[in-house]
Formats: C-alpha cells, structure tokens, sequence
C-alpha cells in the first residue's frame, strides 16, 4: 500500500477549498447559484480535480449541495433551518464564553479587545468581507481557548453554514452598533472571569443576530 502522502496536492486542494468558502461567505456567490466547475477551474486557475475535490469537501460541510442533473450549487437555508443552526450555536457559543471566562488570563483578555478593535475598524471601513472575516477571529478566539475539540468542530461547522446570513446581517447598518456593544460584553464578562456573565451574552448575542437574520429573511 503506497501511503505517501502527496503535501502539495493537498495544499493546493486546500486552498482552493478556502477560496470558495471566503466567496461564499463574502457574498461572491449567492444561496441558489450554481457552480460551474468550468467556470471555478478559469477563475482559480487550477484544474478540475482540484475543484471537485473541493467541491465535494464543501458538500461534506453543508456549505454546497450537489442535484442531479443540475451540479452544485451555494445551499440555500430555510428561515426553520437557520433558527435551528442559531440555536444550536448559541448553546455553544454560551458553553464557549464561560469556559473561555473559567480560565482567562490578561493575554487572552487583550487578544479579545483586539480582535472587536479590528471587527470596529472594518465596519467603519464599510468592508462586510472584512466585517466577517474579523468577526470569525474573535468567535475563533473562543473556540481555542475553551479547551474542547467538539464544540470547535460543530462550531465551525454551523459557522460555515450560516455565512451567507452573517453577511447579510452585517449589511444592515442598525444592527451593526448592538453587535459591537454584545461582543464587547462577552469580552468584558470573561475579562472579569464570571462564567455566568459571559454565558449569558453569548446568548443574547446569538439570540439577536438570529433574529435580525431572519427578519432579512423574511423580506
């Protein structure tokens, strides 16, 4: 059996994987649109097998759904389908928080700060690519630091899932001030180490931002 491991296909694969996933999240493609992978291949300049593969892997992660005689295409989440991801994450979001608020240092604390000042500056920039992908620094923040593999996992996960509605929700202009207030509290509660605290903004922070994406929704 030839177990050689071939590192720069993977790195290839994988960064084409990155590509369509930063395209999808940043509104590049739209929930419905479908993937052409000839289209894909020109624009990424690679070859198909690395598409696919990508593709495939994007599937696997609910990013994109595959029908027959139709090929792939950006899935679109039903507005009972996104309200069960924002629950579901806001568990674990909660659980994140107050692990994270359990065994905070000074370091972490200021790592928090920094990644809401970038959040800030992007959303003064305009920049809703920015906006996202600052913001996913943060959640990552808690991730990491509340110390368990499978809440990192099906976080990212739903992360993932919902990108399209956490771009749109951060196109609105009334939301934005309330969301930089609500991480700011979950920053502030697990700077002062009180579990409690920054499990219930997590909370009220994913309660509202479901809310306001399923209002859009709705539209």
């Amino acid at each position: 059996m030839d177990m050689l491991v071939e590192k720069r296909h993977a790195t290839l694969r994988g960064l084409v994987e990155d590509k369509i996933r930063d395209a999808i999240a940043g509104g590049m493609f739209k929930p419905g649109q479908r993937l052409i992978e000839r289209e894909l291949c020109e624009t990424l300049g690679v070859g198909r097998t690395s598409v696919r593969e990508a593709l495939r892997q994007l599937e696997a992660e609910g990013l994109i759904e595959n029908t027959p005689h139709k090929g792939p295409s950006v899935t679109q989440v039903s507005p009972e389908n996104a309200a069960h991801l924002y629950a579901v994450r806001g568990m674990l979001e909660a659980f994140a928080g107050a692990s994270c608020a359990r065994q905070v240092t000074p370091e972490f604390a200021d790592a928090l700060d920094a990644a809401i000042d970038a959040f800030v500056a992007a959303c003064d920039a305009g920049s809703r690519a920015d906006m996202v992908q600052t913001k996913t620094a943060f959640y990552a923040l808690l991730m990491d630091r509340c110390g368990n593999a499978y809440v990192t996992k099906f976080l990212t996960s739903l992360h993932n899932q919902i990108s399209t509605l956490r771009f749109t929700s951060m196109s609105n202009s009334e939301r934005l001030p309330h969301s930089i207030l609500e991480i700011r509290e979950i920053a502030a509660a697990i700077r002062a180490g009180d579990a409690d605290r920054a499990e219930a903004a997590c909370h009220i922070h994913i309660e509202n931002a479901s809310r306001a994406a399923l209002a859009q929704m709705s539209e």
